[in-house]
């Protein structure tokens, strides 16, 4: 099953509730919310009070991507503001495993985020633990960057490395997603894709539809 993500980081914040809504009603089960502290990343976003106010106008699931230094002061109170899913960065983590374990205490889903230079070498004592790796194939902080090329092998690898050990676990890829490049992410192994401005550049919920219709044309394709 492929899943899109829809990032807020690309929508329109004056209708934001709109757009949310426009994404979950065409098919968007996943909604993708970036953190970001101005440390970990040159940016700052939003944090706990945006998310508790847009958990009122969505029932999808809240993909919390933490772009910040040592993510594990966080998780509780991300927990609360309605998350159902917490990704960190390996990069950010003094222990890595502590934090998943922290996360996956709380009864929620554990995704580990990996920026594009990053080895997927460095998550072999983890795999087993986390529900999603996270393939950043930009580097993080900004939205409408470009699609980094060689993080299409990093996804590669790290589905082969999965089949090898036989785990389930999801493959997101963040950043430069479009229609164009998509089908190659899929074929490569990915299946949470997260789209921002291919989302929210236009109509969200017309490109939402637009995504899900190639994602089921995909999954016909390949059965």
């Amino acid at each position: 099953m492929y899943r899109l993500a829809p990032s807020i980081l690309a929508a329109d914040f004056t209708k934001l509730g709109q757009e949310i809504q426009a994404t979950e009603e065409n098919g968007a089960e996943y909604l993708h919310l970036d953190v970001m502290d101005g440390a970990f990343v040159p940016s700052i976003s939003f944090g706990m009070p945006l998310i508790s106010s847009i958990r009122k106008v969505s029932g999808q699931i809240f993909d919390v991507h933490m772009m910040v230094e040592e993510p594990g002061r966080y998780v509780e109170a991300m927990k609360e503001a309605g998350a159902d899913l917490i990704c960190v960065h390996q990069e950010a983590c003094a222990h890595l495993d502590r934090t998943i374990t922290q996360i996956k205490e709380l009864g929620l889903k554990a995704g580990v985020a990996l920026n594009p230079a990053t080895p997927i070498s460095l998550l072999d004592c983890v795999l087993e633990q986390v529900d999603m790796v996270l393939i950043m194939s930009v580097n993080p902080g900004f939205g409408g960057q470009k699609f980094i090329p060689y993080t299409l092998e990093k996804v590669r690898r790290l589905r082969q490395t999965l089949n090898e050990r036989y785990l389930s676990t999801d493959i997101q890829v963040d950043g430069g997603v479009t229609l164009a490049n998509s089908e190659a992410l899929l074929d490569a192994g990915a299946n949470i894709l997260v789209a921002g401005s291919a989302i929210f550049r236009g109509d969200p919920g017309e490109n939402t539809r637009e995504f899900m219709k190639q994602f089921s044309e995909y999954e016909a394709k390949t059965k």
